[in-house]
């Protein structure tokens, strides 16, 4: 058997899965294994490798039946794998700093690795999930989590940039003034500027900025009785879901802002879709369809031939890193002759 591996190596776990030369995936759901990335290269290294072979026993194939692997990890790093000589959120040791984790878990499994920044990996399954090989077809995905992800998709082939830093919509600047409903807020981003997508459209973004500004709004509302910031504002999402006003307002501030940036992405790429995933997308369906037609319907107007771009809402949740990496990988595979 040809099978190939995608290897979705977070702070805290990693996720796997196998696809065999026929694009079946062999594994379904979640597979995932402790990372252990805070004991630095050499262990977390070691662990990937004990993971894999998990991986391989649960879909019933031999390790030496897979012949490239596709990784994906956080950033920052370089186009090819090299972390940020700054270190980075998951990988903050020394030992981490400047080393190419591509390049280490190729030499440690003794097999060629494609590598992918998690968002770009994400948005590449989503893009394969709704146009296949098809090398016509251009998308635009959206990620929200604690952070803000995304990656772009142009003649099927992600946009990784002249150093790696290609699809990081998080930090594109979104005129959010014209959003009603915040006026006075200042929404700041851990990166460092005021109005990027990631600012208004993140987890964070809700315990920093939004939940803080709305409870101004609905004092006596029971989120403001909760002390920890960060468990109230993980509460959001389940609230809004079940119609709650001020929660609602919330997440109708991040559709709006989702919405002027696709229009940005629209008059930059012209794509063929929007791919929108995180957690608000996991909630009930209701309010997943709830949520998208606030993103379109915050777009300003479009040229009429651009109305039909459809929304779609990111397949597969958290295994959508691993199933990109592995897709990146087959196509190294298949360029090869492996």
């Amino acid at each position: 058997m040809r099978i190939i591996a995608g290897i979705d190596l977070g702070g805290t776990a990693i996720n796997y899965t196998l696809l065999d030369a026929n694009e079946r995936f062999l594994i379904e759901g979640l597979c995932e294994h402790p990372a252990l990335t805070k004991q630095g290269p050499t262990i977390c290294l070691q662990q990937i490798e004990d993971g894999l072979k998990i991986a391989a026993d649960k879909a019933g194939i031999a390790v030496a039946d897979i012949v490239a692997v596709g990784l994906d990890t956080p950033g920052p790093a370089s186009a090819t794998g090299v972390l940020s000589a700054r270190g980075a959120t998951n990988f903050s040791q020394q030992e981490w700093r400047g080393f190419d984790v591509r390049l280490g878990i190729e030499r440690k499994l003794g097999l060629p690795v494609t590598y992918l920044n998690d968002a770009n990996a994400g948005a590449l399954w989503g893009h394969y999930t709704f146009f296949g090989d098809d090398k016509t077809k251009t998308s635009v995905s959206i990620v929200i989590g604690t952070g803000c992800g995304g990656g772009v998709i142009v003649n099927g082939e992600v946009i990784k940039g002249r150093v790696g830093f290609g699809g990081e919509l998080g930090h594109g600047l979104v005129p959010y003034q014209s959003i009603p409903g915040i006026e006075g807020m200042v929404p700041h981003c851990n990166c460092g500027r005021v109005g990027d997508l990631e600012s208004l459209a993140s987890l964070t973004a809700i315990e920093r900025t939004l939940l803080p500004y709305f409870l101004n709004k609905y004092p006596g509302h029971e989120l403001g009785k909760v002390e920890d910031r960060n468990k109230a504002a993980k509460a959001v999402r389940g609230y809004a879901d079940r119609g709650d006003a001020m929660c609602r307002d919330i997440f109708r501030v991040q559709a709006a802002a989702i919405g002027l940036f696709c229009d940005i992405m629209v008059n930059t790429f012209d794509p063929d879709a929007f791919i929108i995933g995180g957690g608000v997308l996991e909630a009930s369906p209701e309010f997943g369809r709830w949520f998208l037609d606030e993103v379109r319907r915050n777009m300003p107007a479009q040229r009429e031939e651009q109305l039909d771009i459809p929304i779609h809402s990111m397949p597969n949740g958290d295994t959508a890193g691993a199933r990109g990496a592995a897709v990146d990988a087959l196509a190294m595979a298949r360029a090869r002759g492996l």
